[in-house]
């Protein structure tokens, strides 16, 4: 029993908004929960969100009603973590056992259905606590990434003996990508946060990573999300 999540609150500091506003013909959230609906490997899903208005549309495409999120996860300084965990509670009581819980960030609509299906995969192959969604990082904190001392003055933030003059010698890192997570529903149940098990990275390219949270961002996904339409119609 794949359950598939998303989890979107009514307002937002950075784009007011956000997660209902219209992008490329659809609101936000449609690129993320239509990739849930329409994919085969998915048995239920449901919307954890605070809007009333938003709810319903889900409900209106297919999702299980859960209801609105408690008050206390509400607010933008509530964690995903306790998001999910009430989430895996509420469906269970409707759907009974589930056996992988599929989160898609409803900020990161560039994900392509390929994606869950590999993410899906590697989960069931591995069989880690979690798989969660990375790609290489931009910027590595042994190379080119700095941070300042006590006096003001910039130093490498991970420094290694002898320093690292090329990107190509520092170790590799990832950027956790806030898109596509498959979570062991007793480790969901079990742990208080995402790092405290065997956690996994799904590779991703970078073009496919970006998370919408600001003006600008909405803008350049909007532009790659029209690209991509115009290159495949279909």
């Amino acid at each position: 029993m794949i359950l598939g999540h998303i989890g979107v609150r009514a307002g937002s500091k950075g784009v007011p908004g956000k997660n209902f506003r219209p992008i490329c013909g659809k609101p936000l959230i449609d690129w993320s929960l239509d990739q849930l609906l329409e994919h085969d490997q998915v048995d239920a899903v449901v919307v954890s969100t605070d809007s009333p208005e938003i709810l319903s549309h889900a409900l209106a495409k297919g999702a299980l009603d859960i209801g609105l999120r408690p008050a206390h996860l509400a607010t933008d300084g509530a964690g995903k973590w306790g998001v999910w965990q009430h989430a895996l509670d509420a469906a269970e009581a409707l759907t009974g056992p589930v056996t992988a819980f599929l989160d898609l960030d409803a900020t990161a609509p560039l994900r392509i259905p390929q994606d869950i299906t590999d993410a899906l995969a590697l989960f069931q192959t591995e069989q880690p606590d979690m798989v969660m969604s990375c790609c290489e990082a931009r910027k590595n904190p042994y190379f080119n990434l700095v941070e300042p001392d006590e006096t003001g003055a910039l130093h490498v933030s991970k420094p290694l003996p002898g320093g690292v003059v090329a990107r190509q010698q520092a170790p590799v890192v990832y950027e956790h990508a806030a898109s596509t997570y498959v979570v062991a529903p007793d480790y969901l149940r079990r742990a208080n946060a995402l790092f405290e098990g065997r956690v996994i990275p799904y590779l991703m390219p970078p073009e496919r990573c970006l998370d919408i949270d600001s003006p600008f961002d909405f803008k350049l996904v909007e532009f790659l999300l029209k690209d991509r339409m115009h290159a495949d119609p279909a």
